[in-house]
């Protein structure tokens, strides 16, 4: 009892500081990918507590374990990606995009075989001798990268599962195009039943802004649609008020805080999409000015990942995001190789 005490003394506090920084973080700049670091440091800090909540004799059995379901995890990450690859070509057809979560699961499962080989020392088996410095070069980068997708993956669920109180003023729903130009997709249809969802649990009955214009293989806006859809379910027409001149998501954010700031009164603010696409509207918000809570829309299970891929890269080749990730891969991976190969 004694060791446990002072266990809980001298970690309990490392514990609790780390998940309250992580959450306020979180809460305070959702946006930042820096809180995606943050969480994984935090799950860390609380594998190693609960190990040593068991003492010596259980505790490094589950640290053994713990560090088991994470190497489990990033090899069965590859063959997942490239089994939902396959699903979703069936399903949705042959495109680039839908090529992504295979073109991954193949470009990281070589990578991780590669490393393990070299573990193992596969390499004398092989012939090989002494890796070759593009060999290294290629193995560090696709974990370094991959750690980068397992972060935003991990805090991108993260912030769909944290509570939010049910006060909103607005609630802006982001429109997805429709389909043979005039009918509401399930993606769609998803993210204004999530409007209606948080409506209805609103006290204070918010403005429901279905944010989304009119393409040019439509035949009506998607704004348009989504109102028509709002008033079927019930919802007052003064209670909706369409925005109907934007073609993309910055847009879908610009036009609407327009809107918002136009009309007196509080003005807290929801945003519903896709969950997976919270994330980079919770960023594209913020350079908008725009301070809201990000609520996700469930997509089908079998779309998930691919669609998770599709933003991370849109996010990756944003010129702030791109440089600190590039400085980050010289910081961490350009030592290590440097050791490697000159060693």
């Amino acid at each position: 009892m004694t060791e446990l005490s002072e266990f809980l003394r001298t970690m309990g506090p490392v514990f609790a500081g780390v998940w309250v920084v992580t959450i306020l973080c979180a809460l305070l700049r959702p946006q930042r990918y820096l809180n995606s670091f943050l969480l994984l440091g935090a799950l860390l800090v609380t594998l190693v507590f609960v190990a040593g909540l068991f003492g010596d004799r259980i505790g490094p059995w589950i640290l053994l374990a713990g560090v088991l379901l994470i190497l489990l995890g990033l090899l069965l990450a590859p063959v997942l990606l490239i089994l939902n690859g396959i699903q979703l070509i069936r399903r949705e057809g042959l495109s680039p995009a839908h090529l992504l979560s295979l073109a991954l699961g193949l470009v990281v499962g070589l990578g991780e075989l590669a490393a393990v080989a070299y573990v193992l020392g596969l390499r004398d088996f092989s012939g090989l001798g002494r890796p070759e410095p593009w060999f290294l070069a290629i193995t560090f980068t696709v974990f370094y990268f991959s750690s980068l997708v397992l972060s935003f993956v991990i805090y991108t669920v993260f912030i769909q599962i944290m509570p939010h109180r049910m006060n909103f003023d607005y609630v802006i729903i982001h429109g997805c195009g429709l389909a043979g130009g005039e009918r509401m997709t399930k993606l769609l249809s998803n993210r204004v039943d999530k409007a209606i969802q948080i409506w209805r649990k609103c006290r204070r009955k918010p403005i429901l802004i279905p944010s989304g214009g009119q393409g040019d293989d439509e035949k009506l806006s998607e704004a348009e649609a989504m109102k028509k859809y709002l008033l079927e379910h019930g919802i007052p027409e003064e209670c909706i008020l369409p925005e109907d001149r934007s073609k993309t998501t910055r847009e879908n954010l610009l036009y609407s805080k327009e809107i918002i700031d136009a009309r007196p009164g509080r003005k807290r603010t929801a945003l519903v999409s896709s969950n997976y696409h919270v994330y980079r509207c919770l960023r594209l918000a913020r350079e908008a000015g725009l301070k809201c809570t990000g609520i996700g829309a469930d997509v089908a299970l079998y779309y998930w990942p691919s669609a998770l891929i599709r933003e991370f890269i849109a996010i990756f080749l944003t010129r702030r995001f791109l440089i600190w990730s590039l400085l980050g891969y010289a910081v961490f991976i350009g030592p290590i190789l440097y050791v490697l190969i000159a060693g």
